[in-house]
C-alpha cells in the first residue's frame, strides 16, 4: 500500500485520500511540512482565518525499527511570529501514522458553525470527522484518559489543551507518549491554529502495519551501526544520566545561562536546579531517571519526576522549560517549577514561551522574581481561565513586553529567546537571529560545538566562525528534521564517522534509493530557502534577522560582553 495525503476540509467538514505529487514523494517530516506550506498557504494569511492549513507528517524514517526515529512535525503559519512554522514531538503518533500510510495529514479551512467542535479519527482508510462535546474546555491529560476509554489505551491522541481552544498565540499540540503522559510541537502557536480550526484532538488508529523496506538486510546492518553510535557517545550518556537539564550548571558556568529576564549570565541558585539535583530528587522519591518520549529511543534523555508523596507530577523535564521559570523567572525550587511544568502541559502552552513571559511580566513588576507559587497561581487561574492578565501572558514575552511597556523584551520575530544567552554564546545567537521561524535553539544548536566540544571547538565568545558554524549547523538540522530522528543524533553525527552514513543508508534502504551525503545537504539547503521564501512573500527582510537592541547596549555579567556581531555578517549567512 503506497503512501497517500490525507487531506480534510473544515469548511465543508469533508476528506478525502490523495495520491502523493512527484514533488513531495523523497521529503517527510519538516521538509515535507514547509513545502505544503510553502505551496498551499498565502503567505500574507491571517495565521487564524481561512487560509491557513495545518500540516502533520511523519519523517522519512517514522514507523521503522529505526533508533529515534519518533518524531512527529507540525507545520502552518505561525500566529506568533508570522512566519513559516514547524514544530517536532515524540510520542506514539509519527510512527502510528506512517504504518497507516500517511505521508501527510493536511487541514484546511474553518468551520462556517463557530459554536461547534470536532474531533478528527485516522485510520489506513482516510480521515472521519466527527462534532465532539465530551472533551471540550478539558485539559490535555483529561483528554488522553477519556480518549483511552473511548477508543481503546493504545490509541494515538494528538491534542490541543484550554490554550489553544482560546486561540493564545504560545499554545502548543500535545501528542500522547507511550506511557499516557505528554510531548509538545511546543513552539511558535500552532495550538492555537488547530483551535482556529475547532479540531480539539485527533485520535489514530492502532495497526499491525508494517513499514515497506525496499532493502531489509541493508536496513538492519545499517540500523545496527547506527544505534551503536549512538549509544557510545559520551553526550548521549551524559543526556541519558541526567537529562537535558545537565546543562544547567555547564552553561552557568560558561557565563550564558540568562538570569533574571537576561540581565546576568550566571545564577546563584543555579545547584539547587541542576541536572544533578533534579537526578537524586528522581531517584530519592522513585521516580525514572531514564524514560524514553517514543518507543525505540536509544538515549532516554527523558525522566518521570514525582512529587514528595511520590506521585507524578511531570515528564520530560527539560533544561530549557527549567531554566525559563528558574534562572530566568530566579525560582530554585524544583518542585514549583515541576508543578508550572505539569500545568502547562495539561494547558497546553509552550513552556519556553511562557517562561520568558514571566520573566518579563516580572520585570514589569506583576509579579515578583523568585515567586514560584505565583507563577503557579497564574497559570491556574489567570492563563487557564482567559482572564486578561492570563491572555497578555498566554500570548507569549512580545505581548506582555507591549502590555506593561517594558523595553527589554528577549524575543527574535516575536518568539522568546531560550535558554543561552547569545552575548556568552556567539554562536547561538546566529541561529537565533537568522532562524526562519524566530529565536529557536534547536534550529542550529551551536551550543554542541560552542560549549560542548562537539564536532570541533569554536570560542563562544570570539565573533570568528560563527556564521559559518550556525549555516552548517542549520542546514543539518533542517535534514534530520525531515528524517524523524531526534535532534540528538547530532552529538554522534558530528564526532562518530560512522553515524551519518549508517542514517543515509538507512533511508536508501528504506526507499531502494541511492542518496550521498551531498544529497542531504541539498535537501537542508532547498528547506531553508523555502522557508525564507516563504517569509520574504509574507514581508519578512534581512532587518527581521536581528537580535533586540538591549543585547548590544547591555554587557552581561561575568564576561562583560555585548553582542557584537555585525549587520553586515548576519545577512551573510544567507549566501550560499
Amino acid at each position: 500500500m503506497a503512501d497517500k495525503i490525507f487531506r480534510v476540509n473544515m469548511s465543508d467538514l469533508s476528506a478525502k485520500v490523495e495520491a502523493v505529487p512527484e514533488a513531495w514523494m523523497g521529503l517527510g517530516g519538516r521538509g515535507l511540512t514547509s513545502t505544503i506550506v510553502a505551496a498551499e498557504v498565502k503567505p500574507t494569511c491571517h495565521a487564524l482565518g481561512k487560509h491557513n492549513k495545518l500540516v502533520f507528517a511523519p519523517g522519512l524514517l517514522s514507523g521503522t525499527a529505526a533508533a529515534n526515529s519518533g518524531r512527529l512535525s507540525c507545520g502552518a503559519k505561525s500566529p506568533l511570529t508570522g512566519t513559516i512554522k514547524e514544530a517536532n514531538a515524540g510520542g506514539t503518533s509519527a510512527q502510528m501514522l506512517a504504518k497507516l500510510g500517511v505521508k501527510a495529514l493536511i487541514i484546511e479551512g474553518l468551520p462556517a458553525d463557530e459554536s461547534k467542535w470536532y474531533g478528527l479519527h485516522v485510520d489506513e482508510n482516510g480521515v472521519t470527522i466527527q462534532e465532539e462535546s465530551e472533551v471540550i474546555g478539558m485539559g490535555n491529560f483529561a483528554v488522553v484518559q477519556t480518549l483511552n476509554k473511548r477508543l481503546g489505551d493504545k490509541v494515538g491522541v494528538i491534542t490541543i489543551g484550554p490554550a489553544g481552544e482560546m486561540k493564545m498565540t504560545a499554545a502548543n499540540i500535545s501528542v500522547k507518549d507511550p506511557d499516557n503522559h505528554l510531548r509538545s510541537n511546543g513552539r511558535g502557536g500552532l495550538g492555537a491554529v488547530m483551535g482556529s480550526k475547532k479540531i480539539k484532538f485527533i485520535s489514530v488508529a492502532p495497526t499491525d502495519r508494517k513499514v515497506a523496506i525496499a532493502e531489509p538486510e541493508a536496513f538492519k546492518t545499517a540500523g545496527r551501526a547506527f544505534a551503536k553510535a549512538l549509544v557510545d557517545n559520551p553526550i548521549n550518556k551524559a543526556l541519558a544520566q541526567y537529562g537535558t537539564n545537565v546543562l544547567v550548571n555547564i552553561i552557568n558556568e560558561a557565563g550564558g545561562l540568562p538570569t533574571k529576564n537576561f540581565t546576568s549570565g550566571q545564577f546563584a541558585g543555579h545547584e539547587a536546579i541542576s541536572g544533578e539535583t533534579m537526578y537524586d530528587t528522581i531517584v530519592a522519591r522513585d521516580g525514572k531517571p531514564r524514560h524514553n518520549c517514543h518507543q525505540g529511543c536509544v538515549i532516554q534523555c527523558s525522566q518521570i519526576y514525582n512529587d514528595l508523596k511520590g506521585q507524578y507530577k511531570t515528564s520530560g523535564f527539560e533544561y530549557e522549560s527549567i531554566w525559563a521559570l528558574g534562572a530566568d523567572c530566579c525560582v530554585d525550587n524544583l518542585d514549583h517549577i515541576a508543578e508550572a511544568d505539569n500545568i502547562m502541559d495539561d494547558l497546553g502552552i509552550d513552556s519556553i514561551e511562557i517562561g520568558v513571559a514571566f520573566g518579563v511580566a516580572m520585570e514589569a513588576g506583576v509579579l515578583k522574581f523568585g515567586d514560584g507559587a505565583e507563577v503557579c497561581r497564574i497559570l491556574k487561574e489567570e492563563i487557564g481561565k482567559g482572564t486578561p492578565l492570563g491572555r497578555i501572558i498566554g500570548n507569549g514575552a512580545g505581548s506582555v513586553g507591549l502590555a506593561f511597556g517594558v523595553t527589554r523584551v528577549p524575543v527574535v520575530k516575536n518568539q522568546a529567546i531560550p535558554a543561552y544567552d547569545p552575548r556568552a554564546i556567539k554562536g547561538i545567537g546566529i541561529t537565533y537571529a537568522t532562524s526562519t521561524q524566530g529565536a529557536d535553539h534547536t534550529m542550529g544548536y551551536t551550543i554542541a560545538t560552542n560549549i560542548l566540544g562537539v564536532g570541533g571547538k569554536v570560542d563562544p565568545l570570539s565573533k570568528e566562525g560563527q556564521v559559518e558554524l550556525s549555516r552548517n549547523l542549520q542546514i543539518a538540522t533542517a535534514a534530520i528534521d525531515s528524517t524523524g530522528m531526534c535532534l540528538f543524533i547530532a552529538f554522534a553525527a558530528l564526532d562518530d564517522p560512522a553515524c551519518l552514513p549508517a542514517l543515509i543508508d538507512m533511508i536508501n534502504a528504506r526507499f531502494g534509493i541511492k542518496l550521498t551525503a551531498d544529497d542531504v545537504t541539498s535537501l537542508g539547503m532547498s528547506i531553508l530557502k523555502t522557508e525564507r521564501a516563504f517569509n520574504l512573500a509574507a514581508g519578512f527582510t534581512n532587518e527581521d534577522d536581528r537580535l533586540p537592541e538591549f543585547f548590544q547596549d547591555e554587557a552581561i555579567a561575568p564576561h562583560n560582553v555585548v553582542w557584537d556581531i555585525s549587520d553586515e555578517a548576519l545577512d551573510s549567512f544567507w549566501n550560499f
